[in-house]
């Protein structure tokens, strides 16, 4: 009798502490599954407000080179410049969670579209991928993308599946689109930062840069224009 009762009392924790295991593994889940349509529906939000503007912007300045003066354009100060007029474009802006957007990059391969901030750092890449080098987007010069790898499979959590050849496309905020296809991947440790600095030979080139899975290495892709 006595053993009965034992063996009944430790099943039943047995079973509680299970059902806790469950529960919890799935509120993680379910966590994981809302914030990553939480986030695909406010970037998406975000790149349809910057499509708009694009469109608003090139009706409002038609007959005067499409554009229209705008001041606003926050650089990140480790962006270089090719000259000053990737500094003063003046063009209409849209902002995101209180960063300026400097375009939008699509991948159709991973079916990314993300808005491109005009910064990368610990706080930004909260919310999207960001510019972290270079003289901007879709000038000439290797410009730096980087983004968060999230096991929920956002922003450039899927970079790994992209393999040479696949495409990649840059909308700036001139609303200027340019295919850029990929002709190098590999890993490096995350001291690592040549590639920034690159010679193209007077060619547009983006740099794609996100984490591995256990964090130790980056994730680098070159692509170029076609």
């Amino acid at each position: 009798m006595f053993n009965s009762l034992k063996y009944n009392k430790i099943l039943t924790i047995v079973i509680t502490i299970s059902i806790l295991i469950l529960v919890s593994v799935g509120v993680f889940w379910g966590y994981d599954v809302y914030k990553r349509h939480k986030i695909k529906q406010e970037t998406g939000d975000a790149v349809n407000e910057f499509d708009e503007n694009v469109t608003r912007t090139s009706i409002k300045g038609s007959g005067e080179g499409n554009l229209v003066e705008n001041t606003n354009l926050d650089f990140d100060e480790n962006l270089v410049s090719a000259s000053n007029e990737v500094r003063d474009p003046r063009i209409a802006t849209v902002t995101y969670k209180g960063y300026t957007m400097l375009g939008k990059i699509e991948i159709p391969a991973i079916q990314l579209n993300l808005p491109v901030l005009d910064r990368a750092t610990a706080s930004s890449m909260e919310v999207s991928v960001g510019v972290a080098y270079g003289p901007g987007l879709n000038q000439v010069g290797n410009t730096v993308i980087m983004g968060h790898n999230y096991r929920n499979g956002t922003f450039f959590a899927n970079l790994y599946k992209l393999k040479l050849g696949d495409l990649i496309y840059i909308t700036d905020n001139s609303g200027t689109k340019i295919k850029y296809t990929i002709y190098n991947m590999y890993e490096t440790p995350a001291s690592d930062f040549s590639y920034a600095s690159r010679d193209t030979a007077g060619k547009r080139e983006i740099s794609l840069s996100t984490c591995t899975d256990d964090v130790q290495n980056r994730i680098i892709i070159w692509a170029k224009e076609d």
